[in-house]
């Protein structure tokens, strides 16, 4: 028999036989305490992609107030941003080889490396063997570091990253709107079965290591569904992108104009589009002062603003609360990989989706 791996769309979420929860008022939704991270606030199950054109030093404290961790893009760093803003509230990102530079830098250790609570090693390829030793390293060195690393597509090397001490892995490669891996590399692992194999091997190997789903959330459903198969956090970009505060230029039948005047026109009903693009578009490279440039495995494309980031945010909590009351679940910890869900065909998709 085949073993046919499956995706989110292949699924539904079946509710409890029965539930002793009379509102969905009920459900907690946040974490609490000092899951991984020192924050002040509760945190939603979100973060926002470390994409230039989702998070920015202008918005990022806006995904903080509203309960997303922001991971910062890579060029932000390259600004010395990191140096001007030592906070627990967001992942601070880096290239493997940026990694390395500080690994053997006494000096650049000691005024940023250790001076940060969450780091993340943003490279499209987290199978390196290279990158295992690398993690291994780290926390060695740092221990009080959070360190998530990834992109992976095989369960086994979520195991393998989670032995070396990763805190969290991005678990996807292919799916996201503005990557194209998937569909000229032919590199991808349906992302219901990713999460949900991750899922069972933690326990298996009695491991803490966090699941970051990464990459291809279309809506809502998308992101609740990743969560009750065992993602611990849903990574977004472009639902994210398609906000007024995205970091993405602005842009008016075509122009591109200012992100205060967007808003105000936005407003009163003008079409404002925002850019988006994949990190590894040749545009982005140039961005980081590469002047040797690789294929792009990344698109460019500009979506309609649709929301405020608040609005967004006040329909995920209202939708997940929900999700959890039919489901029985009080809190994410009862919700997280323990709902139950059917598979089922086009014909029956095709009755609900409106």
């Amino acid at each position: 028999m085949l073993n046919i791996k499956f995706d989110l769309d292949d699924i539904v979420l079946v509710p409890a036989e029965k539930s002793d929860i009379n509102s969905r008022k009920e459900c907690n939704i946040y974490y609490d305490g000092n899951l991984l991270f020192k924050f002040n606030k509760r945190k939603l199950p979100l973060m926002a992609s470390p994409m230039d054109t989702v998070v920015s030093k202008k918005n990022y404290e806006k995904f903080i107030s509203l309960g997303i961790i922001p991971c910062m893009p890579r060029n932000i760093f390259a600004t010395g941003f990191l140096s001007f803003l030592n906070k627990n509230e967001y992942f601070q990102s880096f290239g493997l080889c940026e990694i390395e530079q500080q690994l053997h830098s006494k000096e650049i250790c000691a005024n940023h490396f250790s001076n940060f609570t969450n780091v993340l090693i943003d490279i499209a390829n987290g199978h390196m063997d290279k990158l295992i030793n690398i993690v291994k390293e780290i926390k060695e060195k740092y221990p009080q570091i959070n360190l998530m690393v990834g992109n992976v597509a095989n369960p086994e090397t979520f195991i393998n990253l989670g032995l070396a001490g990763a805190s969290l892995v991005r678990c996807s490669i292919g799916t996201g709107a503005g990557c194209t891996t998937a569909a000229n590399v032919s590199i991808n692992y349906p992302l219901g079965s990713l999460i949900s194999e991750c899922y069972e091997l933690r326990k298996q190997y009695n491991i803490n290591t966090k699941i970051v789903a990464d990459g291809g959330m279309r809506n809502y459903s998308d992101i609740i569904k990743a969560l009750a198969l065992g993602a611990d956090f849903v990574m977004i970009g472009s639902l994210f992108n398609k906000s007024i505060e995205s970091a993405g230029f602005s842009y008016l039948y075509g122009i591109k104009i200012n992100d205060k005047i967007a808003e105000i026109l936005w407003k009163y009903n003008f079409p404002i589009k925002k850019k988006y693009r994949g990190m590894s578009t040749k545009a982005v490279q140039r961005s980081w002062g590469k002047t040797e440039l690789v294929t792009s495995e990344g698109i460019i494309k500009y979506q309609k603003v649709e929301y405020t980031l608040s609005q967004w945010v006040e329909n995920f909590k209202d939708y997940l609360r929900s999700a959890m009351s039919y489901c029985n679940a009080k809190t994410l910890n009862d919700f997280i990989g323990k709902a139950n869900y059917v598979f089922i065909t086009d014909s029956a998709k095709n009755r609900f989706l409106k």
